[in-house]
């Protein structure tokens, strides 16, 4: 576990608590935490395993392609009968990854691909690299530069950089590797396995949830929308998003495309339609002209709390988690409604 961030610690605590306290009996406690919709029967059946003891669970999903999780966290390796290919290494379990990947092989890591700069899906690398000193890591070129330029010692900087796309071929392995930008700023990864028809899209979306806030922090709304039309534009039947308790397939793609759909266009509409001139002349015999933070905040906030009250009730039954996050979803496609679209 990386233990210089204590963020890091705090989640990875957090993950294994929730583990623990997963079977307790409900209302066993009070609290003044505010109250969530239990996960969807639905959903919650579909969560894999993990035993909060060991903090990890290994599985294959395709033949020689193995998932690492600890139920929040999603990474994968592939045996190629040449050294394994390891893609992504979470700190929240990375002094367990190269004993994650000697469970399932006898074979050595090799290759590490970063699929984005993001702390919270790289930085188990510093661990990796402790144990295999050798390790040649690979990123696109702009992650790459980003990360030369912070010389941060737990996120070691590629050893090898691509621009745009880049096939990788290892032994029995080839994967492609194609730039996208829904997520963060420096961009992200379509990590695709032709012959396996999985495709590993990290921060796309949680399959079976509702996204994290700011619809997973995206950067940039309008390639966000995008990024469903060319996730399904791949040939695959297991996605792996980085997130939670499941790899994904093509309908969870579909029902997160229109969910954030749903989203857009609903906070677009209500904003459309509403009477601006009127609202913001009632808020200014209260706060004043001169004040127009308060100006905006009456206008634009029950944009938002309108948004966020009828996506909650057409979607809580579907997913999980949409009344955690949906006015940060809101909040989101609202300035692209109001400032870019």
């Amino acid at each position: 576990m990386n233990t210089g961030n204590p963020i890091t610690r705090l989640a990875a605590s957090c993950t294994i608590a929730g583990l623990l306290l997963s079977s307790a009996t409900p209302g066993a406690e009070t609290s003044a935490l505010p109250v969530f919709k239990p996960v969807p029967p639905a959903i919650k059946a579909r969560i894999l395993p993990v035993d909060p003891k060991k903090g990890y669970l290994v599985k294959e999903l395709k033949p020689n392609v193995y998932l690492i999780t600890d139920g929040a966290y999603q990474s994968l390796f592939v045996t190629t009968g040449k050294g394994v290919i390891l893609l992504d290494a979470p700190p929240s379990y990375g002094t367990k990854i190269v004993r994650a990947v000697a469970e399932a092989t006898g074979e050595p890591i090799v290759d590490l691909v970063y699929s984005h700069s993001h702390l919270d899906h790289i930085s188990g690398a510093a661990e990796v690299l402790k144990e295999v000193p050798n390790l040649k890591i690979i990123a696109e070129e702009r992650v790459a530069q980003f990360l030369r330029e912070k010389n941060d010692a737990r996120r070691p900087i590629p050893t090898e950089a691509f621009k745009d796309h880049y096939t990788l071929t290892l032994g029995t392995a080839t994967i492609e590797m194609k730039h996208g930008n829904w997520h963060s700023n420096e961009g992200d990864l379509y990590i695709y396995l032709p012959a396996k028809k999985l495709l590993m899209a990290i921060d796309a979306f949680p399959p079976g949830s509702a996204q994290f806030m700011d619809l997973d922090l995206t950067a940039n709304f309008r390639d966000y929308l995008a990024m469903f039309d060319k996730v399904l534009a791949y040939d695959f039947d297991v996605l792996v998003g980085g997130h939670l308790g499941f790899p994904g397939n093509r309908n969870d793609v579909q029902v997160a495309k229109d969910y954030t759909m749903d989203v857009y266009k609903t906070v677009k509409r209500i904003h459309d339609s509403t009477d601006q001139a009127k609202v913001v002349t009632e808020a200014a015999t209260q706060y004043g002209w001169d004040n127009k933070m308060a100006l905006f905040h009456s206008l634009l906030d029950p944009m938002m709390d309108e948004c966020a009250k009828e996506i909650i009730s057409r979607w809580s039954d579907r997913l999980a988690s949409v009344d955690v996050y949906a006015r940060s979803h809101c909040h989101t496609a609202l300035i692209y409604a109001r400032w870019d679209d």
